[in-house]
């Protein structure tokens, strides 16, 4: 999988966007003001997912699914880095991606409603 693939699934996301806020890397794709994926030009990503299925897909994919690349400990429980190109089928990482980015959208709903 190419980032264009990965750029190209994002933006089509409702209210989804391109940001560099770290400086160039990571490349994030956003929605409102949450990451919901996070590029590194080495060919992987990060992702965000609810704590225990981020421990199944690092369980069940233990090479190529692992915590969190530059995560704070908080963060950990919450986020998976995947490699790309390592033998994951393109659909479960359009999958992962999708629950990241709804993920992400559902902590933007709860942040506007306090």
């Amino acid at each position: 999988m190419k980032y264009d693939e990965i750029k190209e699934y994002c933006l089509a996301k409702p209210g989804a966007y391109q940001d560099t806020p770290f400086g160039p890397f990571p490349i994030c794709f956003k929605v409102g003001e949450r990451i919901f994926l996070e590029w590194y030009p080495d060919e992987k990503i990060t992702l965000r997912c609810e704590p225990m299925l981020t421990d199944y897909y690092r369980r069940t994919y233990p090479e190529q699914i692992v915590v969190g690349y530059h995560c704070p400990d908080r963060q950990k429980p919450y986020k998976n880095t995947i490699y790309l190109n390592q033998g994951l089928d393109d659909t479960l990482i359009y999958d992962m991606i999708d629950i990241s980015y709804q993920e992400a959208a559902k902590r933007q709903r709860r942040k506007r409603e306090v």
